[in-house]
């Protein structure tokens, strides 16, 4: 879409353009209100379904392997996810703009630094996401193969990472109302499984566990808060949670998105986290895949292999719907349809990184740790932005990309979200602790690690700030992007 054309393209109303088993029509472009449809009610089967997840047994596991008791990797579990909240509040932005999380995004980084942005933040650490679960798939893939006696050779580990990225891309391509509509399904198929694997956890789970040597209180809190950054890494992955608003009318309950959204997500990944949890009391959480085998009975093993199969391809149809969003936010002028095809093209190369070169677990460890110290500014600011302007967007005007745009700030520059972010993401660095980075704040506190707390709230203070301090910039351009929103219907 070219920048003189966007408001002409973007009025233009598309009959039928998100419907189920039809390919959608739209991209980035902004939707008009006559194709605007849904409730706020339908997010939380939208989040739920990819949030029961294998990802979180193995978070949860990961909580055991750090030498955190029960009790303690509870309350990190819950802790970490609450950060959901914050995917509930940038949710509101795309039902009041019409427009994808990345469009929004220009509001706060300006048209030209946001491509910056999303290429690397948001994109970038995206389809290192989709790596991450089309390797899990692909691993529970080979244990199936072999489960069913076939011998493991390359060709077919080659051919198992295909096939699950195939189906993967094919849901993807139908897009938006395909994606809501199979979310049921989805949930109830996924749950079942879940439910009969609580129970045999449950069932071997050392519920009076304590963690080897007995750490001091002071070495269980340096703990607990490396594990919350390893948890919260998660939610604070999608910035872009507009993207599954912005087809919702424009009047959708502000309250109804957040609490949907919110407790879409929160229920299955705490849930499922503990549980990981309680698994790592009974087997090895760093082989979690062969090892669940000790305590399943054989008939369900093969189930156990296909739902883990069954929810990454779930989790990673909106992590690459997404990508695929962001590709279009970079600037690549080309359908959804083929930058979710080139976005698949790059997460089979890193998984094939991951999986034949690399020792995935560790690359898995690397990533999330250092995810979290650039995605939490940059989420922080996506809220903070949306509170002060009451989640009221213009998403016509955040489609102009040219020099006219309200949000071309000083040569398609937002200097205080360029700066809150990159004081944000060195804050949070200073206080990392992951296996590649140690910042100074870390070693002071023994090993603590408080980045997910520190950079957020830094960034959000820096770009406070720097708005009000702008010239009356942040009120002005409310104004230029207010809509007219009607917020006193009932939470649906």
């Amino acid at each position: 879409m070219k920048p003189s054309d966007t408001h002409e393209i973007s009025e233009t109303v598309i009959p039928n353009s998100d419907q189920f088993g039809h390919i959608e029509a739209r991209g980035i472009d902004h939707i008009p209100n006559a194709e605007r449809h849904g409730h706020a009610r339908e997010l939380f089967l939208v989040w739920m379904a990819p949030n029961i997840m294998y990802l979180d047994v193995i978070l949860g596991g990961a909580m055991m392997k750090l030498g955190l008791g029960i009790w303690p990797a509870i309350a990190v579990i819950v802790a970490g996810n609450a950060y959901w909240l914050l995917v509930g509040l940038v949710s509101v932005s795309g039902a009041r703009s019409g427009t994808a999380g990345v469009v929004v995004m220009r509001a706060m980084f300006g048209v030209r630094a946001n491509r910056v942005n999303v290429a690397i933040i948001v994109w970038g650490i995206m389809v290192a996401y989709e790596a991450v679960n089309l390797s899990m798939g692909g691993l529970a893939g080979f244990a199936l193969i072999q489960a069913l006696g076939i011998t493991l050779t390359f060709g077919w580990k080659l051919a198992m990472v295909l096939a699950i990225s195939a189906v993967t891309i094919t849901i993807c391509v139908y897009g938006h109302q395909t994606i809501v509509s199979l979310s049921g399904y989805f949930t109830a198929g996924l749950a079942l499984c879940f439910a009969v694997l609580a129970w045999f956890v449950l069932k071997h789970a050392n519920l009076h566990y304590t963690p080897p040597g007995s750490p001091s209180a002071a070495t269980t809190w340096a703990i607990a808060m490396v594990g919350l950054v390893i948890i919260a890494s998660s939610p604070m992955s999608w910035p872009t949670g507009a993207d599954y608003t912005r087809y919702l009318p424009v009047n959708a309950s502000a309250t109804g998105i957040v609490v949907w959204t919110t407790l879409g997500a929160f229920v299955p990944a705490v849930l499922i986290s503990i549980m990981g949890a309680l698994a790592g009391t009974a087997v090895d959480m760093g082989d979690p895949q062969t090892s669940f085998a000790a305590i399943l009975p054989r008939w369900f093993y093969p189930i156990f292999l296909i739902f883990i199969i069954v929810s990454s391809i779930i989790n990673n149809v909106i992590t690459t719907y997404s990508s695929g969003l962001a590709l279009q936010g970079v600037g690549i002028n080309a359908r959804r349809a083929v930058t979710v095809g080139f976005d698949g093209i790059v997460a089979v190369s890193l998984t094939i990184y991951a999986l034949f070169i690399s020792n995935f677990f560790d690359t898995l460890n690397n990533f999330l740790s250092l995810s979290a110290a650039v995605l939490g500014p940059c989420i922080a600011i996506y809220v903070t932005d949306s509170l002060l302007r009451r989640h009221q967007y213009d998403g016509l005007q955040l489609s102009d990309e040219s020099p006219r745009s309200p949000f071309w700030y000083n040569n398609g520059i937002c200097w205080p979200g360029v700066v809150a972010e990159g004081i944000g993401t060195a804050v949070a660095l200073l206080c990392i602790n992951s296996p590649v980075l140690v910042g100074p704040v870390a070693r002071t506190l023994k090993g603590a690690d408080l980045s997910v707390i520190t950079g957020p709230l830094v960034a959000a203070g820096v770009y406070i700030a720097m708005t009000r301090g702008a010239r009356g910039m942040h009120a002005r351009n409310i104004q230029g992007a207010a809509v007219v929103a009607n917020e006193s219907e009932p939470v649906s």
